[in-house]
């Protein structure tokens, strides 16, 4: 339900990748959200069908500029799916929501939540990892991929920094309440400044994601620029577009952070080409001392 994360389409195969889930003989419908972000009910409800047998819902706007989905609108749009095909998997993207709203996915009827320890949940800490939270087969199962059957997550490397996860993680809600109040604060700057914005400073907030829309690359660039240069660490640091892996766009990134990539304190964007508007996605943390990020 909406659009993949970039990093995803390869994966899933939208976009030709060796070792791809289609090559696996997995394919894929995606039904994109309606104009003013409502759900394509009669869409989804043609796509399901014999063959489905899990349906990914995208909680978080990305790189684009719809909302982002509340937890209550996940719970209602999978209560429809489960009238229509109530053993079919749902699967929820929780990547940038973690902790921002009272409730998960896993509350209202999620069978299955995935996302990133370099986003909320790390709490700025963690620097690499991934957690999954869902009911005990669809857990076991997605262990049994990740190493081998009958294995599954008893055996794996730790990498030795599991003192750094359960710090974040026990940071974790602090630093989301901070990214957004920054969030909060950057809208309403640039909204004021005659920038478009998403959400706007007013508007409920579902994840810690702040998007600007500049209009070109050139503004990004400047942008990010600015942040960097004003960052408490490596200030001396430039950054510069690049054609990062799993991205059909070149993508820049300002972090003035202890912890390299942890994108709950990076700003960061894609460059894509048109009609796509060039944006500013934010994943804030909140001091005034690295820009409110």
């Amino acid at each position: 339900m909406g659009k993949p994360y970039d990093t995803l389409e390869e994966v899933i195969g939208i976009r030709d990748s060796v070792g791809s889930l289609k090559e696996y003989g997995v394919s894929y419908r995606q039904v994109d959200l309606l104009c003013d972000g409502g759900f394509d009910f009669e869409g989804i409800a043609k796509a399901l069908n014999a063959k489905t047998k899990l349906v990914t819902i995208q909680r978080s706007k990305g790189y684009a500029t719809r909302p982002t989905l509340s937890v209550k609108r996940i719970g209602e749009l999978i209560s429809f799916i489960k009238r229509i095909k109530p053993e079919v998997i749902c699967m929820v993207d929780n990547c940038y929501g973690e902790f921002v709203e009272t409730i998960e996915p896993m509350d209202v009827g999620a069978d299955m939540i995935v996302g990133s320890l370099i986003k909320n949940p790390g709490g700025g800490l963690a620097p690499i990892g991934g957690y999954i939270v869902g009911s005990r087969e669809c857990v076991d199962r997605a262990s049994y991929r990740l190493s081998a059957p009958g294995l599954g997550k008893e055996v794996g490397a730790s990498l030795g920094i599991n003192q750094q996860l359960y710090q974040g993680l026990f940071l974790a809600p602090t630093v989301v309440a901070g990214a957004i109040k920054g969030a909060i604060f950057a809208a309403n700057i640039y909204e004021r400044l005659g920038f478009d914005v998403v959400p706007n400073g007013s508007e409920p907030r579902h994840d810690i994601i702040q998007a600007i829309t500049f209009g070109t690359p050139e503004g990004v660039i400047a942008f990010c620029k600015g942040i960097q240069y004003a960052a408490p660490v490596d200030s001396y640091v430039t950054p510069e577009p690049w054609d990062m892996p799993g991205y059909d766009s070149q993508v820049i990134m300002a972090a003035g952070a202890f912890v390299q990539a942890h994108r709950s304190s990076s700003p960061q964007t894609a460059l894509s080409s048109p009609p796509t508007p060039y944006t500013f996605r934010a994943a804030s943390r909140g001091t005034m001392q690295n820009w409110a990020f």
